[in-house]
């Protein structure tokens, strides 16, 4: 009998295999940023040469903390696009294209917070406000709100940028796009406003 029990388990645990799940489905594709403009391979840079920065990974309010894309409409009311997901969170997304757009427009190295114990340089920190779609008007808008510290100065600037894309459909695609070129608008505006 002990022989038996296993094999009589198998067809129910076939059973059952196909009644449970373990987290939501995952979509087709997943969303990122690419920057619009590339870092050249295999150039060095030092920090002796160029000016450094550190980009902390903004805070985001509770709605841009998964990885999902936020609708908003009335000006309340927050849904979100079915069946669009970030590979990561968009602040880190956010982060790494300000790095990247920083470096080939400025020319500044950035530094890991670990690697600017070493070189301070300046420092960007913000808040990414919105990074979504805006229903009432079909735009896809991303809002950051900086703060830089240039150098080993305590005066901290601050500003607010912000761009808006049209959106031709709500829909993974389309949507991934907008953001995409609005990210990289307002990584653009920064990069100008950090190399003054």
């Amino acid at each position: 009998m002990k022989k038996l029990a296993p094999l009589l388990a198998l067809p129910l645990a076939a059973l059952l295999s196909g009644c449970i799940s373990f987290g939501a489905k995952t979509p087709e594709s997943l969303l990122t940023l690419n920057p619009a403009v590339q870092l050249p391979v295999g150039e060095s840079q030092r920090s002796n040469i160029a000016a450094t920065i550190t980009i902390s990974v903004p805070s985001v309010p509770q709605e841009l903390a998964a990885s999902r894309v936020p609708v908003r409409s009335g000006g309340t009311a927050v849904a979100y696009v079915k069946d669009a997901q970030w590979v990561e969170r968009p602040s880190q997304l956010f982060a790494r294209l300000l790095g990247d757009t920083i470096t080939a427009q400025t020319g500044r190295l950035v530094l890991s917070t670990r690697q600017s114990q070493l070189d301070p340089g300046a420092y960007l920190q913000g808040e990414l406000r919105a990074f979504g779609i805006d229903a009432d008007t079909n735009e896809a808008v991303v809002t950051y709100d900086a703060a830089l510290t240039r150098g080993p100065e305590t005066v901290i600037e601050k500003r607010r940028f912000e761009a808006r894309v049209p959106v031709a459909a709500i829909e993974p695609a389309p949507v991934g796009a907008a953001l995409n070129q609005a990210a990289n608008q307002v990584s653009a505006q920064v990069a100008e406003w950090v190399g003054r």
